[in-house]
């Protein structure tokens, strides 16, 4: 007997279908030489700080006594539920899954996760947990789950051991991200007196969309003047504008400049005209496509996922969590197969072995996204599944159209004397080919019937223009900011994807495969689900905003001084990518995130005396009811507000100064501060330094530091000049 242990139940079945007729039991079915059970995603997690660092009092609470905790040895555990008890039905899979494991008639035991790092590890942990004898372990890997892929992937199952590396990354970022997830969210909770949920990638997340929407609130518009031309020749309007700017206090010189050009004159220098080919998209990675269903559709990451994930696990489509646009070498066979059943529909596809389509040094795992040999029947999908379906399926027959998409592009030069050349560009599609099937065409853009040599018509003048704010992030754009956060976004290339012109996405390649980037294709989705589920951000139609709760998260994380920006991220995400090469160990990975989080909690206990403490600390007396005054979330108050209604409060932040605690100590002891610098002045914008004083209503006011006089004799003597 074989035991195939799948990582959830629908993949189960799909395996047991492929094989045969099955006779199903309780949680496992049988037949044929096999056994085919499955967990419930996992069944195992980390085991919590208490675990390796015991409360000193004995509790369960959350003490920054035990931070940093850096565990000797990961444990395991089968996962509790909400209420923190054992899970019932999560206990009795493993346990079935334990005794088929050691039946004595079970020779080998085959991984049947899902193709990716989380799905090697979900599986292998249970192999390694409930084999209690040395059985061979082999690994089922399946692009997709259709029948044909599946017997065929049976009949060449390779040892476990050879996705080492790939288990290697896998725990390497399951420990990683427990280690800032638990240390942070732990310590940053204990200073702030309320839930922050922080983590190595859903912070960084969260700080790309407050930098995007604090620059669109403290945006300043300027207003600015530019040399524009519109004018008819020949009945057919031209447009023309002025590259160079001017201030509004510059409007002469604007209007000297527009009554050069007018006298100068206009006149077509050059007009090129080129028939060419028009490529098609690319094949969909999971990002690209749920870039393209949250600006066509409106449909937000978490849905697209879900919808992507059944379609499947029905079979329909290839394997979703994939950041590739490319198929591999190995399969033009199988994607001539799944040709002939497009051809069927009556989509005009042939066949093409081209570089643009098959490139191996570009796929890291996992092939782009594309239909399978399965083709669902009209009835069986929803609304939005045949949304997802149909846009994936389209875009693989634009890839593959035998009907090829020509244009005709013009580029015209206008030139104003030798002051300035204006180009003008145009397209006209002449055969839609691909463009009929897949809506990411162009329209088209003609321009005025005009030769080289015409004279053009100008009447130049000052034009007012605005400068507009940036854009909020939307799911495409955030998206492509995630897969590669340090590459500008330049508007040349937005041109040539509306253009259709083939772009060398090498170095993007490089970056993604170095593991520069915020997140992955597997857990990128969820992560932006937490941070809107944590009310971080907020998300419309396909627009992402910050929230009140995100503002707090990222400015308290500032003011503690934890840094989780893309940098380290990305430094992270790199180290994590050589455990996958095999050019790191899991352990020194590891020892690079210890390092990392012990520097932050270093860092914080050196800055003590700028601190502002931990959420109820006690700093003095009520100056007004001489109750006790501690630390909140957001300053220093009384605790006799519910037994007295005392509401004197310290605010932690003042005209954008952090009050430390010693500060505010010292505020109630002596009724002033020493002279505190980095307040800013709302008036004026400019720093300055002050006292903070505690006047006998128990405000809290400014003195200034006497000016210090300058002895007359010490200043040199300078002779005028006349």
């Amino acid at each position: 007997m074989v035991l195939i242990i799948a990582e959830k139940p629908s993949l189960g079945r799909n395996i047991a279908s492929a094989i045969g007729k099955l006779q199903a039991k309780s949680g496992y079915m049988e037949g044929e030489g096999y056994l085919v059970t499955w967990a419930f995603g996992h069944l195992f997690s980390l085991a919590d700080v208490e675990k390796y660092s015991p409360n000193p009092d004995g509790t369960a609470r959350w003490c920054r006594e035990v931070l940093p905790c850096f565990p000797q040895k990961f444990v395991f555990e089968l996962r509790r539920g909400d209420n923190g008890k054992p899970d019932s039905g999560i206990e009795k899979q493993f346990r079935l899954i334990e005794t088929l494991a050691n039946r004595p008639d079970v020779e080998a035991v085959v991984n049947a996760g899902d193709a990716d790092r989380e799905g090697e590890i979900i599986v292998r942990l249970c192999i390694g947990k409930a084999l209690k004898t040395k059985k061979p372990v082999l690994r089922l890997w399946l692009p997709d789950q259709t029948p044909e892929t599946v017997r065929a992937a049976l009949a060449d199952m390779k040892p476990d051991s050879e996705y080492d590396h790939l288990a290697g990354e896998g725990f390497a970022r399951t420990y990683i991200d427990w280690l800032y997830g638990v240390n942070f969210t732990r310590y940053a909770t204990l200073r702030n007196g309320a839930l922050l949920r922080v983590g190595r990638v859903i912070v960084p997340i969260v700080r790309a969309i407050y930098d995007r929407d604090m620059a669109i609130r403290n945006f300043k518009p300027e207003k600015y003047l530019v040399a524009q031309s519109r004018a008819q020749t020949d009945g057919e309007t031209v447009e023309l504008t002025g590259k160079k700017k001017f201030s509004l206090a510059e409007r002469e010189k604007a209007e000297a400049l527009c009554k050069l050009y007018n006298d100068t004159g206009a006149t077509v220098t050059a007009v090129k005209k080129k028939k060419t080919t028009l490529a098609p998209g690319k094949l969909y990675s999971l990002s690209k496509l749920q870039s393209v269903l949250g600006k066509k559709f409106k449909m937000s990451m978490t849905d697209s996922l879900a919808i992507v994930q059944k379609l499947y696990e029905a079979g329909y489509l290839t394997y979703p969590r994939t950041n590739s646009e490319y198929l591999a070498t190995a399969e033009k066979d199988k994607m001539k197969q799944i040709l002939k059943g497009v051809a069927a529909l009556g989509y005009p596809v042939r066949f093409k072995d081209s570089k643009y389509i098959f490139d191996d040094t570009k796929i890291e795992s996992h092939s782009a996204l594309t239909p399978t040999y399965k083709i669902p029947s009209p009835t069986s999908l929803t609304e939005d599944e045949k949304k997802v379906y149909s846009t994936v399926l389209r875009r693989f027959v634009a890839v593959f159209c035998s009907e090829e998409c020509t244009v005709a592009k013009t580029e015209m030069t206008i030139s104003v004397g030798k002051l300035e050349d204006f180009i003008l560009k145009g397209t006209t599609v002449l055969t839609p080919g691909w463009m009929k099937y897949d809506d990411g065409g162009q329209k088209d853009k003609v321009l005025p019937n005009l030769s080289e040599g015409d004279a053009v018509n100008v009447t130049f003048a000052p034009l007012e223009k605005e400068t507009t704010p940036p854009k909020h992030y939307t799911i495409e754009t955030l998206n492509q900011y995630l897969k590669n956060p340090f590459r500008e976004e330049k508007a040349e290339l937005k041109e040539k994807e509306e253009n259709g012109e083939v772009d060398d996405d090498t170095e993007e390649y490089r970056a993604m495969l170095e593991g520069v980037e915020l997140g992955t294709e597997a857990t990128r989705t969820s992560i932006i689900d937490n941070a809107r589920k944590s009310k971080y951000i907020d998300l419309k139609k396909d627009v992402y905003t910050i929230l009140p709760g995100g503002i707090h998260l990222i400015e308290t994380l500032e003011d503690m001084h934890i840094t989780m920006d893309k940098y380290k991220t990305c430094e992270m995400g790199r180290s994590l990518k050589k455990v996958f090469r095999g050019t790191l160990s899991v352990e020194e990975s590891v020892a690079l995130a210890c390092r990392e989080i012990a520097d932050v909690f270093h860092a914080a206990d050196a800055d003590e005396e700028n601190s502002t403490g931990f959420f109820g600390d006690e700093i003095g007396e009520c100056p007004l009811c001489h109750s006790r005054v501690r630390r909140t979330s957001f300053g220093y108050g009384c605790a006799g507000y519910k037994d007295k209604g005392c509401r004197f409060t310290i605010r932690m932040k003042i005209l954008g100064k952090q009050i430390p605690k010693s500060a505010a100590a010292t505020l109630l002891r002596d009724g002033k501060t020493p002279v505190l610098s980095g307040f800013i002045s709302q008036k004026t914008g400019k720093p300055f330094d002050a006292m903070l004083t505690l006047e006998e209503n128990g405000r809290v006011g400014f003195a200034f530091p006497p000016r210090e006089t300058v002895p007359e004799d010490s200043i040199p003597f300078v002779p005028p000049v006349f």
